[in-house]
């Protein structure tokens, strides 16, 4: 089994990641495999509504910048986990640019999301981080994705580089989070 996360933010070891890897420890301390992909200082293009992935419903994008490698590694895991910063209440460029292209692809494709475990999970200062969840959230479940829970929203709270590990209540949301998603996992393998 194995789980790829994206991390959506410009920062490659920032809360984002931080937030991330709280998922992950949980997810490989019980036999899953994990990866993350860094997206966030990637330049990923939008989606520009050519509509050729419904043509081809091969789950790729006509959008020749590298994306399609990563979606093939989200289609080919039993689990995904997108990570994004707020940004002005909202994700970041580079994970609106997954979403939208992910989530149009794989729906095209026969909807390569189907019964995979997918969570969001955000880093934020101070403002946004349910809009910004749930953003990453509606992607998923347009594409009948199983979404696990936990005993608070999927976030954690700072601003500086390393000061989501102080959001103990966040902190403790995201370990759960992870248990959850790798009892699912196993569940659906069983």
């Amino acid at each position: 089994m194995k789980t790829i996360g994206f991390n959506g933010s410009p920062h490659k070891k920032g809360n984002t990641f931080l937030a991330l890897r709280q998922v992950f420890e949980q997810l490989e301390s019980r036999g899953v495999e994990t990866e993350i992909m860094h997206i966030g200082s990637q330049s990923i293009q939008p989606c520009d509504g050519c509509g050729k992935c419904k043509k081809t419903k091969d789950g790729l994008c006509a959008i020749d910048d590298g994306l399609n490698v990563y979606m093939q590694k989200a289609y080919a895991a039993q689990g995904v986990v997108i990570g994004s910063p707020v940004y002005f209440g909202s994700v970041t460029p580079p994970t609106k640019a997954l979403l939208d292209r992910l989530g149009y692809c794989a729906r095209a494709g026969g909807y390569l999301l189907k019964h995979k475990v997918c969570a969001a999970v955000a880093a934020v200062r101070r403002q946004g981080a349910v809009d910004t969840l749930n953003q990453i959230q509606y992607m998923f479940m347009l594409n009948q994705a199983i979404l696990p829970s936990s005993v608070y929203w999927n976030f954690a709270v700072g601003r500086n580089p390393g000061e989501v590990k102080n959001d103990e209540e966040g902190m403790e949301a995201l370990k759960i989070l992870g248990q959850n998603m790798a009892w699912l996992l196993k569940k659906i393998k069983d």
